[in-house]
C-alpha cells in the first residue's frame, strides 16, 4: 500500500483525487492539506511515501512548500501537479528533487501509475511539460530569476534579502543584471517581462 498525502487549495479536485485514486491503484490517502504551510506540517506528522502537491495555490505555493519539505526528509518522494509549467518552474522543482510533473487535467489511472512509477524509485515527467523545459531561452541566471519571482509577490528589496539569505546589496546588483538582460525600466516591469515570456 503507498501511503500519500494530497495538497490542492482546489477542495472539489483534491477530494475527487482522494476517493478515485485508491480505486486505481494500493493507494492510501493518509491526509489532506489546502497549502503549503498545510501540507509541511502534515508530511512531518504523517512520513508519506508520495506527497502528491499542486504547483499553484495561494500564499505558499508548491514549489516553497517542497522546499521545506524536502529540507526535513531529503528522500521525499513528490509528485507536482500543474496546469502550465514554465521552463524555469520545471527546472527549479527538478532542482529540488521533485521526481515526477504531471497535468492537473491527466486522468486519475494515469496519476494512480507516475505515483506508483515514483514510489518504485523511478521519474516520470509529462512529455507535454518536458517538451516546454526544451525550448528555454532565457538570458537569467536562476538567482536572477529568484530575485524576480519574490519581487512579483510584491517584497521589497530589504525583504527579498531576508527570504533568500542574502546581502541587500547582492539582491539590487541581481535585480540590476535582470533589468539590464529584460531591457527593462526598474524590477517590477523586469519581474513582469519575465513572467510574460514565461522564464518564471
Amino acid at each position: 500500500m503507498i501511503r500519500i498525502v494530497l495538497v490542492d487549495d482546489e477542495a472539489l479536485l483534491r477530494s475527487a483525487l482522494a476517493a478515485l485514486l485508491p480505486l486505481k491503484a494500493e493507494i492510501s490517502v493518509v491526509a489532506e492539506a489546502a497549502d503549503g504551510a498545510a501540507a509541511v506540517a502534515v508530511v512531518r506528522e504523517h512520513q508519506p511515501d508520495v506527497v502528491v502537491i499542486d504547483l499553484e495555490m495561494p500564499g505558499m505555493d508548491g514549489l516553497a512548500a517542497v522546499e521545506r519539505i524536502r529540507a526535513e526528509n531529503p528522500e521525499q518522494v513528490v509528485l507536482m501537479l500543474t496546469r502550465h509549467a514554465r521552463p524555469g518552474v520545471l527546472r527549479r522543482a527538478l532542482k529540488l528533487g521533485v521526481r515526477g510533473f504531471v497535468s492537473k487535467s491527466a486522468h486519475p489511472t494515469l496519476i494512480a501509475e507516475v505515483i506508483e512509477t515514483l514510489h518504485a524509485g523511478k521519474r516520470w515527467i509529462d512529455p507535454d511539460i518536458s517538451a516546454l523545459a526544451v525550448v528555454d531561452d532565457s538570458p537569467l541566471t536562476d538567482r536572477e530569476l529568484d530575485v524576480l519571482r519574490e519581487t512579483l509577490q510584491g517584497y521589497s528589496v530589504a525583504e527579498i534579502a531576508g527570504r533568500l539569505y542574502l546581502a541587500e546589496g547582492t539582491v539590487r546588483n541581481y535585480l540590476s543584471n535582470a533589468m539590464q538582460k529584460t531591457q527593462t525600466p526598474n524590477r517590477r516591469e523586469a519581474a513582469r517581462y519575465a513572467r510574460s515570456r514565461e522564464w518564471l
